[in-house]
């Protein structure tokens, strides 16, 4: 039985119901979330203006050629209609595919955790009530937020995608505001080149360009966003379109307010700000009212996020059920469409992890980095897939002798092969690199996250008595053993921390 077939995915009524300018708000409006007003700090307390340039150029042209690989993905494969989640399991096989969906899934749950961080952060520079020294009432706040969300999500896609949309706009206008501001009220090209390279921190060239690479990564995750709902989209055409727009438009904004806040303030009294330092950089310009506006911006941004991912994060776990890999229960809808039981996992699991880190007193940029690591899984595997397609026209074969989910797609000419093949090959080199450039803590972190996923994979395998691994999945399965393990003696003898 095929996903069209599925009783489960017929009775969602979610099929071709969202529409092109609804795919690049989803995008837009899961992109642009927090990151972009912690942006300014993020990248001074690793880079100067010189590198902090040098890292974007690299930056966009690897996440353009990540946004390619899933444009071209959705065309190539018009039949894998789950987006980041399906492409993996049909070049990879079953067990990369359901690490890259659970890694996709735990990355959205920690996300959820840091926007929530951010957002009361920011509510208690107004109001103490909330401040870093009452992390306990910011802690049971973020869970009720947390459950409110749940029960719009409950309601159904389009009350949320509604609200999605709602907030990506009223979010925009502070931004926008922010960088017409600063670029005709507040910025020095003398500041901006005092320090160009950087010296004062005295930091290599390169090792300010590798320490802004996870940043520049968060703030662009979920430039994927239209591949994930590519079932839901009325064409398939409108999924590459959304993709391509919706990448250019957050590229201009990110680009934008850090080039301009290295104008306002020097790379010191920037790395010097705290986690919303967009507000402290306008604050700077205009006064306080400029500080007030931003941080309404971060609110609303965030409330827009946390509604987008919360949504996002069910899907991959929801494809899983239905092809399988995992109880076919999770996969259950209400009435209204809903995947009710996959959110409502979800939401446990970020009810979890906000204990967690708030018992830990976890950083906003520890919750950013684990998480970024989480989200690098389904990228290379997906550039890996598209690589594969190029040279061999199919991906790696799977467990299940006979069995096709390599399903073919549209002729391409060999000039567009070639294409391709370039795209892939850049995306793979820089999602690899940006697991290189990583701090190893947060690589052995998220090895340990997806232990756990691996118990309801093999009980699922076992019960239908399949295969459980192959040969190679058996050599990711010792990998991820082995830094796991890593992590837990790290943890236990305190080498390793997430604060």
């Amino acid at each position: 039985m095929t996903n069209q077939d599925s009783p489960v995915v017929a009775a969602t009524g979610r099929s071709h119901s969202v529409t092109l300018w609804t795919l690049v708000a989803l995008i837009i409006g899961s992109t642009v979330g927090a990151g972009i007003f912690s942006l300014p700090q993020n990248i001074a307390s690793v880079a100067g203006p010189g590198a902090m340039l040098i890292g974007w150029l690299i930056a966009g042209v690897g996440m353009l050629s990540v946004a390619f690989v899933f444009q071209i993905l959705a065309h190539r494969k018009p039949n894998l209609d789950s987006g980041v989640y399906s492409y993996v399991r049909a070049g990879l096989g079953d067990f990369i595919g359901f690490t890259s969906g659970w890694g996709y899934w735990l990355g959205s749950v920690m996300a959820q955790v840091g926007y929530a961080t951010l957002f009361f952060n920011t509510v208690g520079h107004y109001i103490p009530f909330f401040n870093a020294d009452h992390q306990w009432t910011s802690a049971l706040a973020v869970s009720a937020m947390t459950w409110l969300i749940f029960a719009v999500l409950a309601r159904g896609i389009q009350q949320a995608a509604f609200m999605n949309l709602v907030t990506t706009v009223a979010k925009l206008v502070p931004i926008l505001s922010f960088i017409v501001l600063v670029a005709f009220l507040g910025f020095s090209w003398d500041k901006f080149t005092f320090d160009f390279w950087g010296r004062a921190s005295e930091a290599s060239l390169f090792e300010q360009v590798q320490g802004i690479m996870l940043f520049t990564v968060w703030v662009f995750i979920g430039v994927e966003g239209a591949s994930v709902y590519s079932k839901q989209a009325r064409t398939r055409g409108d999924v590459g379109r959304a993709t391509v727009v919706g990448f250019f438009s957050v590229l201009a904004l990110l680009v934008s307010v850090s080039t301009l806040s290295f104008g306002v303030l020097s790379q010191e009294e920037l790395a010097a700000l705290p986690d919303n330092s967009m507000a402290s950089v306008l604050s700077a310009v205009v006064g306080p009212w400029g500080g007030a506006l931003i941080s309404l911006g971060l609110c609303l941004s965030v409330l827009g996020a946390y509604v987008s991912w919360q949504m996002l994060c069910a899907e991959p776990i929801v494809m899983m059920a239905i092809d399988g890999l995992i109880p076919r229960r999770i996969g259950t809808v209400n009435v209204a469409g809903a995947p009710w039981v996959a959110q409502l996992i979800s939401t446990s699991v970020i009810q979890v992890f906000i204990i967690i880190f708030y018992l830990n007193e976890t950083s906003y940029n520890a919750m950013v980095q684990l998480a970024t690591i989480m989200y690098l899984l389904p990228y290379i595997f997906s550039a890996f897939y598209l690589l594969l397609l190029a040279v061999r026209g199919k991906g790696l074969n799977h467990p299940h002798a006979g069995v096709r989910f390599d399903i073919s797609g549209p002729k391409v000419s060999r000039r567009d092969n070639r294409r391709h093949f370039a795209i892939a090959l850049v995306a793979f080199i820089y999602s690899v690199w940006l697991i290189y450039a990583a701090d190893p803590v947060y690589v052995l972190l998220g090895a340990l996250a997806v232990i756990p996923g691996m118990v309801p994979y093999v009980g699922t395998r076992l019960y239908k008595r399949e295969r459980v691994f192959n040969a190679f999945e058996w050599g990711v399965v010792a990998i991820v053993t082995i830094g796991a393990v890593v992590a837990i003696w790290g943890l236990s003898t305190g080498s390793l921390s997430l604060s």
